[in-house]
């Protein structure tokens, strides 16, 4: 088991040997970053591990896939994700845990700002506002981003049971942990021009593929919830029917 001041910070990573050097540096101190590599040919994970990340190869390809495989992998307590394009800076984790950790929070998601023009296409923005706005319809919660920066404890991300595997994954992760009655929040965070090509929102059709998946997750049936006041009606009618007897 790691320390309990050791957090764990999952980096999904298809070719993104060039990103990787800013991304990995700028992890905060004490930190582990654990790269999981889905399948990258410009030797991606050779140049994570020569720069102290732990490497975990998943063979199934989508984003979901590495990211469960790195959540999988974390010993930590507290588990991060970020993506591996130098679009987001690990760094700014750190409020993020700390809120974690004071319980204020149960998941602290990143709310995108854009430093540069071009840092979003209007087509991700797009499909970011329709999910955000089914999000709401769906769970009541008020977000504006479905962003990649995150921070949650790793015991209670396995205890969601998530099994999208795809573009769906984020957004499941916040659709389950709503249903399970978490506390969630999100901070302003620097959105920076990616690295090379996005596989998800450099083309129309990856960014509506991912909307198709993601929809996929809000049309989940939720699990029924358990009236607080009928269930203590009940316990009321069962301690009178053995205070009666037969």
């Amino acid at each position: 088991m790691a320390p309990v001041d050791v957090v764990d910070v999952v980096l999904p990573c298809l070719d993104e040997a060039e990103a990787l050097p800013w991304v990995l540096e700028r992890v905060p101190p004490g930190w582990r970053a654990i790269v999981v590599d889905n399948g990258s040919r410009d030797g991606s994970d050779r140049v994570a591990r020569s720069l102290g990340a732990t490497v975990v190869r998943e063979e199934r390809r989508g984003f979901g896939a590495a990211c469960h495989a790195g959540l999988t992998a974390a010993t930590a307590e507290i588990v991060c994700f970020c993506d591996c394009d130098a679009s987001l800076d690990p760094a700014d984790l750190v409020p993020f845990v700390a809120e974690i950790r004071s319980g204020r929070a149960d998941l602290v998601l990143g709310r995108r700002r854009p430093r540069a023009r071009g840092a979003w296409p209007l087509r991700a923005r797009a499909g970011n506002l329709a999910l955000t706005r089914l999000l709401r319809r769906r769970t009541g919660l008020r977000l504006h981003d479905l962003g990649p920066l995150r921070a949650a404890r790793r015991e209670d991300l396995l205890s969601l049971d998530l099994t999208d595997r795809r573009s769906g994954y984020p957004l499941q992760m916040v659709v389950r942990a709503a249903d399970a009655g978490w506390r969630v929040t999100e901070h302003d965070v620097p959105y920076l021009p990616r690295t090379g090509t996005s596989k998800v929102t450099g083309t129309w059709r990856g960014t509506w593929q991912a909307v198709r998946d993601m929809s996929r997750v809000l049309r989940e049936t939720p699990p029924a919830r358990v009236d607080a006041r009928e269930d203590a009606r009940e316990d009321a009618r069962e301690n009178a029917r053995e205070d009666v007897g037969p």
